[in-house]
Formats: structure tokens, sequence, C-alpha cells
């Protein structure tokens, strides 16, 4: 799995220098924050999260695990080349999520989705949708 996020890396660095001709100027970002209390020492000696039961708490070899399922998520894509415009935010703190994505829609809109989740309400969406983009006619050309 590492080789391929490496060689992921390296196609972006090569396409962001400008080495890879012909594929255009597209541009994409992701984020991922997670908040992990317990760590443990992965064999390339960096520090990884603890692997932990994240649903109900349960009992396993006399142990009791929960870990609090907390994060910040962020993803967009611009490429004007394919138009292909969207992103995306989300954030969990315990059983409440927020978030919202947006999409660049073939006619010019814009459709953006803003969502909760929690145990009281459930889940909620509201849709929010732009005005379809109008390219202007051109004005006659008169001739004198």
């Amino acid at each position: 799995m590492f080789s391929k996020i490496l060689a992921f890396g390296a196609f972006l660095a090569a396409a962001n220098a400008g080495l890879l001709h012909g594929l255009g100027h597209a541009v994409s970002s992701q984020s991922i924050i997670r908040h992990d209390e317990g760590h443990y020492a992965s064999p390339v000696g960096h520090a990884a999260p603890a692997l932990a039961y994240a649903g109900p708490a349960g009992h396993y070899g006399g142990h009791h695990e929960y870990a609090h399922p907390k994060y910040d998520f962020a993803y967009s894509v611009a490429d004007p080349h394919t138009g292909d415009h969207k992103s995306q935010h989300e954030s969990r703190d315990g059983d409440a999520v927020h978030g919202y994505y947006s999409l660049l829609q073939p006619d010019g809109s814009v459709r953006k989705v803003e969502y909760t989740a929690d145990d009281h309400s459930g889940f909620n969406a509201v849709v929010h949708n732009s005005a379809p983009f109008v390219h202007p006619a051109p004005a006659p050309a008169y001739h004198h």
C-alpha cells in the first residue's frame, strides 16, 4: 500500500512540475486530520494509531475497548480540461457528523449539499442549486 501511495505522489509531483505534457493542469487536494488518543510503534518506526473497535463498547479478551471517533476530512478537484470541479468537507466528533459537498453540473450551475447526522435528529441534508451559467449572445455586427 505504501508503494502505491508513493507512486501516486511521484506522479502528482511530476504532473505539478510540468513533466507530463498533454495531461492538462488539473488540481486536486486532500486533507485528513485524525484525532487518536492511543498509538503504537509501527514496524518502520513511525507512530501509528491504535487499533480499536469503533462501534459500541464490547468485551474482548477481558478488555473493554472504545475509540471516540473524531476527524476532519477535506477533498477538492479543479480540472478545467475536463470541467470536473467538486469539493467535500466532513468532520465528526463522536456521533455528530457535519459536512458538505459541492459539484459543478453540466449546465454550469453548482449543487451544494450540506448535511448533518446525529443520534437525536438522524441524517438531514439541505440541497442548494445556483442558477445555470448562461453565456450572453454576441451583439449583432452592424456594417454601414
